[in-house]
């Protein structure tokens, strides 16, 4: 069997939904399942590569043996370890985690007292982690994610080249779930479609081939 170039190669995946407090026993979470980082970190992991997986909140959680995973729960923590591990000098970063676009621009200290007749909450934007990637460590490679209600070939290359440009991903995966379907498409530099993907799975297989490409 040909050997994988990937063999022995350090990645550090990213997955999960991640929470940003209201206090301090509620939370502004996504509905992210968590699957695609883990099914890539499959993938890897045959292909001899050596994964660390930060892991938040996950609703699928697959059997994943020979990973070092480091969990995580709030905005605050995967920013802190993403930045912690970075130093550590990665070969390729790939981040799939649902990182939260809003926080509030104050949570409440204690518990919301359930009998108010209403509650405003004021959300500023929340840092673009994957925009400090590539600052903190220029010499890996980057995988980001864009997810979209829906998607195009050309709203894919469209969304893939704003991301590149803002945070130096050397690969984008813009992908959508709507009604139940997905669709994925594997896009580089050059705004080239390497790959058109329906499911999941076989998303994670042709982006790890990719991988080897590069």
């Amino acid at each position: 069997m040909k050997r994988s170039k990937l063999k022995s190669m350090k990645f550090l995946v990213t997955c999960g939904a991640t929470w940003v407090p209201i206090d301090d026993v509620r939370v502004i979470s996504n509905i992210s399942s968590g699957e695609m980082g883990q099914l890539i970190t499959l993938e890897l992991i045959k292909k001899g590569a050596k994964v660390t997986l930060l892991m938040g909140p996950v609703t699928v959680r697959l059997d994943l043996k020979g990973v070092q995973i480091l969990n995580y729960k709030f905005f605050d923590e995967i920013s802190s370890l993403l930045k912690k591990e970075l130093k550590k000098g990665y070969d390729f970063i790939i981040h799939a985690a649902a990182v939260s676009d809003y926080k509030l621009k104050s949570a409440y200290t204690g518990k919301i007292d359930s009998k108010k007749k209403s509650l405003r909450l004021e959300l500023i934007p929340s840092e673009k982690i994957i925009n400090s990637i590539k600052k903190i460590s220029p010499g890996s490679r980057l995988v980001g994610f864009k997810l979209e209600e829906a998607l195009t070939s050309a709203t894919a290359k469209f969304k893939a080249k704003g991301l590149i440009k803002q945070s130096g991903c050397d690969l984008v995966v813009a992908n959508s779930f709507t009604k139940g379907e997905y669709r994925g498409f594997i896009i580089d530099r050059n705004s080239v479609i390497l790959s058109e993907q329906y499911n999941k799975k076989n998303l994670a297989k042709e982006l790890v081939k990719a991988l080897e490409r590069t």
